[in-house]
């Protein structure tokens, strides 16, 4: 369709066409997925194969850069459509795992975000799960409203309960001493010692579990699962097989250094965040007046806050003030800006270059372990 009688009107016709289809090509790839996931297993391949994935892409960049396209829009473009394969794939494995047939899970705080996760997650590897929450769950997943009112002959019992109910629930489920594996999934295990202490004192099967990721993640490749170690080997070993068919990579760890990490990991990233958004928003300076003179930098760092300021302010202040070890990073960060405040003020050079270096030196380290591991 070219010449001097081509419409505006025909243009745009033949880009929706195009655009369907994409989409068709796309759903036509999510079927052979599925597909490649089959093979994989019957022929024991993993499901991520990094170097197949470079393959790809550098292949997508060739080709584009022969067709006159930018060779970092088709990067792009096939990192979107692996990753929407390699979600497939996992999905396809988890279900074909199958290691909840025949058994049975009841999720407490089912009715939350990250407890219909967790329902979906095992309804997929086969269990019957049951929800006890006063919000309902997933729909078409069996509810009560009340968990007291279970008998508690689950094979498992997930706590996806506000950080301030889960003590007293797992220090109750101790007096009942069920014969399932229970574990929570709590940001922080510090609040939790009395409970999980008690159920491991009255002989019950307890581990902790941490899903280094939120509630709309889809694809477990490069996300982490921490399972803390509370010295039963056999409810550790159990909780860690759930997440065996999924690419997700598992840390073991102790309580107190889960919490330590977690107030770096978790509170410093979150506090230095929220100081960003709080000094722009005491600024004085209009968010659109700076949006027409942002950068690369401050886009990623605002982009970054802008999810942060949309979380639970709860569940950030619980993370905050109710770790042990909380204080020790925001002390770190107190010091680290004074520091810098400090140099800047006194025209300090040498002091402002060597904080740079020294985070330079920091950061490719974990560029290192990160290049390794992949």
């Amino acid at each position: 369709m070219t010449g001097d009688d081509v419409t505006l009107d025909d243009l745009r016709r033949r880009l929706t066409e195009l655009d369907r289809q994409f989409i068709h090509l796309a759903a036509e790839r999510k079927a052979l997925s599925a597909e490649v996931a089959r093979v994989k297993r019957a022929t024991g391949h993993p499901t991520r194969d990094y170097g197949r994935e470079r393959e790809v892409i550098m292949g997508a960049r060739e080709a584009a850069t022969q067709l006159g396209l930018s060779p970092a829009l088709a990067e792009e473009l096939l990192r979107l459509l692996i990753r929407a394969s390699l979600t497939t794939q996992e999905q396809a494995s988890v279900a074909a795992h199958g290691a909840g047939s025949g058994r049975r899970a009841l999720v407490i705080g089912g009715g939350g975000k990250m407890g219909r996760w967790f329902g979906q997650f095992l309804s997929s590897q086969g269990f019957a799960v049951e929800v006890a929450d006063p919000q309902g769950g997933a729909d078409g997943v069996p509810r009560v409203s009340d968990w007291h009112q279970s008998d508690l002959s689950h094979d498992f019992i997930v706590l996806a309960t506000p950080l301030g109910a889960t003590d007293a629930i797992l220090r109750d489920l101790a007096l009942r001493r069920p014969r399932g594996v229970i574990f929570d999934v709590g940001s922080l295990k510090s609040p939790l010692r009395a409970g999980l202490q008690a159920l491991r004192s009255h002989g019950c099967r307890v581990t902790s579990v941490h899903p280094m990721f939120g509630p709309d993640t889809e694809l477990l490749s490069g996300r982490h699962v921490i399972f803390v170690d509370l010295g039963h080997a056999e409810a550790l070993a159990a909780a860690r097989a759930l997440f065996v068919p999924t690419m997700a990579e598992q840390v073991v760890m102790s309580l107190d250094d889960h919490d330590r990490l977690i107030a770096y990991v978790l509170g410093l990233s979150h506090a230095v965040n929220i100081a960003f958004f709080t000094a722009l928003a005491e600024s004085g300076e209009a968010a659109p007046k700076l949006a027409r003179m942002s950068s690369t930098t401050f886009d990623a760092q605002l982009d970054v806050a802008a999810c942060v300021a949309q979380e639970s302010p709860d569940l950030y202040y619980e993370i905050q003030s109710l770790n042990d070890y909380g204080a020790e990073s925001l002390e770190a960060l107190v010091k680290a800006v004074e520091r810098i405040h400090t140099a800047v003020l006194s025209r300090d050079k040498e002091t402002f270059s060597a904080l740079m270096r020294q985070g330079r030196d920091y950061l490719a380290d974990r560029r290192s372990v990160a290049e390794r591991r992949a």
